[in-house]
């Protein structure tokens, strides 16, 4: 099981969505290319935004650990890409 759910993650991305106005991310897909992509940065040398992993932490862990403690933004252009 993932931890934090897709749900969760889902939740903490459009927290920041104005009544009204459309999510963020409405499907888990949305979420997977999201962290796939901070993933990737982490990978190619951008420091993790969240600290206490160790040097044996997958990039992908990160990733998600950064996109539910909200240090992580999904920019809707960003899923076009």
């Amino acid at each position: 099981m993932l931890h934090p759910s897709y749900t969760d993650l889902m939740e903490v991305v459009n927290s920041e969505v104005e009544q009204g106005e459309a999510p963020v991310v409405n499907s888990r897909y949305s979420i997977v290319i999201a962290a796939a992509k901070r993933a990737r940065q982490i990978i190619d040398g951008s420091e993790p935004l969240v600290g206490g992993f160790g040097s044996d932490e997958k990039p992908l862990s990160i990733a998600i650990s950064e996109l539910h403690q909200g240090e992580t933004r999904i920019l809707a252009e960003d899923l076009d890409e």
